[in-house]
């Protein structure tokens, strides 16, 4: 590496961006994590999506205001720098990072998992450090290939979800020998009711929703590299609600209306049920193909999101100057070779307890999830409370529903916390979070030093192809 930029550049389009937005929302929530919100609420469960959809489109709509009018490399970490406080920013920061790696620890077990199904016989921590490598070269590369790598992969995805709801309509019409059309779409209530395990299980499955939703704040990520932030970021935000009602309402809604709620998960995945009931025959090869490319894609956009998040703070002095390395081709090269270094725990986790590693990893990433969205509406809502008439009438995206829709979010996001305290299955995520919280609170204390936090050292480097002038 002879030479090096100083900065990043805008190497992402706003096709990049929409699909890297779409590809964070698909993943193992929706294939796998919503068998158990279903197990949990029944039919019920397509209201907590769309009550948490809606959740998260007010975090995004936050977070675009603030994107939108200043698009940085450390997005929400800077944001609650700027404007909570130096502390603030430290911990979301490396909230951020930790959530990431737990949750790409998952997605590289699961990589491992999935190929598992064609070569049985090969070790899975072979695998999981094959994929470690391969992604980390991806991301070393142009921005503009790891965008490009991340529309593939979404293309994939969405495909799948559409010939699935596709596919899934058709049997509800015609039947296929899989479901009789006599009953329609009754199943969605004839079995207990659109609320068959009561208030409790209703409000029981948003741990698991939330979790769904996780990593789609890497929106606000990207806005510091894309070429047109002002207009790609919006665009992207925007068909938030549109996917939620398409890819987790609409494809549970089919599901479920085929197969009694009880049902779902029992006998393999409802979606190779699905292509079964249509008469294709390697239906768990299709269902195979599409998880791995999900699982290329999450651990693709988890290692881009939390390099750009170190990068950030490195900028601000919240982490070694050696995470402000950039390569020649913009590319901050050495938070790339760190996150793929940490993921190496994973090649040895699944080396010494292959059937083990996902005992609490959900719990763990959905409360650094909650933890950073609460860290964004708070930053957004601070922002907006020091602004007088003619900034705010300036913002060129601002948040809807302002101050009630931020506020009642703030409320539901604790009391989703609530939830994962009482549920004796997650409350570990708890403990470990409050001594993750209290972990960086020391770490600030001892390495953080005052100075390097102050405003003139939090300037963020702009990307190289932004005119000099505009940086006065």
């Amino acid at each position: 590496m002879n030479k090096t930029a100083a900065v990043l550049t805008r190497g992402l389009t706003a096709r990049h961006i929409r699909f890297i937005a779409l590809g964070s929302a698909i993943g193992t929530g929706l294939f796998y994590g919503s068998a158990e919100a279903i197990h949990r609420a029944g039919p019920s469960v397509l209201l907590a999506y769309l009550i948490g959809g809606a959740a998260i489109y007010i975090v995004l709509r936050a977070l675009g205001e603030m994107a939108v009018s200043d698009p940085v490399s450390g997005s929400f970490g800077e944001y609650a720098s700027k404007h909570l406080g130096p502390l603030a920013g430290f911990v979301t920061g490396w909230t951020y990072t930790f959530e990431m790696v737990i949750v790409c620890l998952a997605d590289v077990t699961a990589f491992g998992v999935y190929m598992g199904f064609w070569y049985p016989d090969v070790p899975r921590w072979i695998w999981v450090l094959a994929i470690i490598f391969f992604i980390g070269a991806i991301n070393l590369l142009h921005v503009k290939v790891f965008g490009e790598v991340e529309f593939w992969f979404s293309l994939v995805k969405v495909a799948a979800i559409v010939a699935m709801i596709i596919g899934g309509i058709a049997i509800l019409i015609f039947g296929f020998g899989v479901h009789d059309t006599a009953t329609g779409v009754a199943n969605l209530w004839s079995d207990g009711g659109f609320f068959p395990a009561g208030f409790g299980g209703f409000v029981a499955c948003f741990a698991i929703v939330m979790f769904a939703f996780g990593g789609t704040e890497i929106i606000g990520i990207t806005a510091g590299e894309a070429e047109q932030p002002e207009r790609a970021i919006p665009r992207a935000i925007n068909t938030v609600p549109v996917r939620i009602i398409l890819f987790y309402v609409l494809t549970l809604a089919v599901i479920m209306a085929i197969n009694p709620w009880q049902g779902i998960g029992s006998e393999g995945s409802p979606f190779v049920q699905i292509f079964q009931g249509l008469g294709i025959g390697p239906a768990a090869t299709v269902l195979n193909v599409v998880v791995i490319t999900a699982a290329l894609s999450a651990i693709n956009s988890d290692i881009f999101g939390a390099g750009r998040m170190m990068y950030g703070m490195a900028q601000r002095g919240q982490a070694p100057e050696a995470m402000r390395q950039v390569s020649r081709n913009g590319v901050p090269w050495m938070t790339v070779v760190i996150m793929t270094v940490a993921l190496l725990v994973g090649v040895l986790l699944n080396y010494l307890i292959p059937d083990k590693v996902f005992l609490v990893i959900a719990s763990i990433a959905t409360f650094a999830t909650i933890f950073v969205w609460l860290m964004i509406l708070l930053s957004q809502y601070r922002s907006r409370k020091r602004m007088n008439v003619a900034e705010v009438a300036a913002l060129k995206f601002p948040v809807p529903f302002w101050p009630y829709g931020q506020l009642i979010t703030i409320g539901f996001l604790v009391f989703v916390i609530g939830v994962i305290a009482f549920d004796a299955d997650s409350r570990v995520a708890l403990i470990v979070g409050a001594g993750w919280l209290a972990l960086l609170f020391l770490a600030y204390r001892r390495w953080v030093r005052p100075e390097r936090t102050a405003p003139d050292a939090m300037a963020v480097d702009r990307p190289v192809d932004e005119p000099v002038a505009d940086i006065a």
